[in-house]
């Protein structure tokens, strides 16, 4: 009883009434100690729109869950889950995901179903593979693989970025790069982008391509050097260079870019 009450405490209802009937369009299960998805949550899969589980000890999710088509938003970071059922492609309404710091190694292609996907957060997993069907998301905003162990990215994924023409936000920090994957100066509308934590060498002019690029994170690699060509990023108004092994910048870069240097900033 203790338990269950604690998780009603923690409801977020959204009082539409029909009839007698309570509408509940979100609910939260964070950090209750849960080992598995309470199956209260199935009597509101009509109107569930967003669905916190974040720091548990799940290792499973039921087939169940995904008769939630309504859902919106689920987060369910810091969990035990292994794998991402195939199932997740019921949720055609599904807008951002979260499954950051569980122990998934892949996504099942058919991801690709759940076209409305904005933002996915996969950062810290050990993630060997990113199916062709991810590049099928074309509303994909934002999307974090820091903390991944990746060393490149999947040769299939890298073929087929240029579709996602709505990423805005990548996070491929704190990874094990040693070269910068080519394929990033496709990305054209990228605004964004975390590359720090690495152990990249230098940065190829082609990076310069990326011309809505305003903040870059290259902190904390082993960069001996920048390509003049950089400079094509004319939207740059932030540039973190610290803990790496420049000994000056081009003069190519633009004035109006804050750069930060050794925790010093060059304006």
């Amino acid at each position: 009883m203790t338990t269950k009450r604690k998780l009603i405490g923690r409801l977020v209802p959204c009082r539409c009434f029909r009839g007698e009937e309570e509408v509940i369009s979100v609910l939260d299960y964070s950090h209750c100690s849960l080992q598995q998805v309470p199956k209260e949550i199935f009597s509101f899969e009509r109107t569930l729109e967003e669905l916190y589980l974040d720091a548990n000890q799940i290792e499973e999710l039921p087939k169940q869950l995904f008769n939630c088509q309504a859902l919106k938003k689920l987060s369910m970071p810091d969990n035990d889950l292994s794998n991402l059922p195939t199932t997740i492609a019921s949720l055609v309404n599904l807008k951002e995901l979260d499954i950051s710091k569980n122990g998934i190694q892949e996504f099942p292609d058919n991801i690709k179903c759940c076209k409305g996907l904005s933002v996915v957060e996969a950062s810290v997993n050990p993630i060997t593979k990113l199916p062709d069907g991810f590049t099928q998301l074309l509303n994909l905003t934002q999307l974090f693989l820091n903390d991944a162990f990746l060393e490149y990215l999947p040769a299939n994924f890298g073929r087929s970025i240029h579709r996602l023409t709505q990423l805005e936000r990548l996070d491929l920090g704190s990874n094990e790069f040693s070269e910068l994957p080519e394929v990033l100066e496709q990305i054209h509308n990228l605004k964004e982008l975390w590359l720090d934590n690495n152990s990249l060498q230098s940065i190829p002019g082609s990076l310069g391509k990326l011309r809505q690029l305003r903040y870059l994170d290259l902190a904390k690699n082993r960069i001996e050097s920048l390509d003049t060509d950089i400079s094509g990023c004319e939207a740059l108004e932030d540039l973190l260079l610290s803990s790496n092994m420049l000994q000056h910048l081009p003069d190519s870069i633009g004035r109006h870019t804050h750069t930060y240097i050794n925790t010093q900033r060059y304006t």
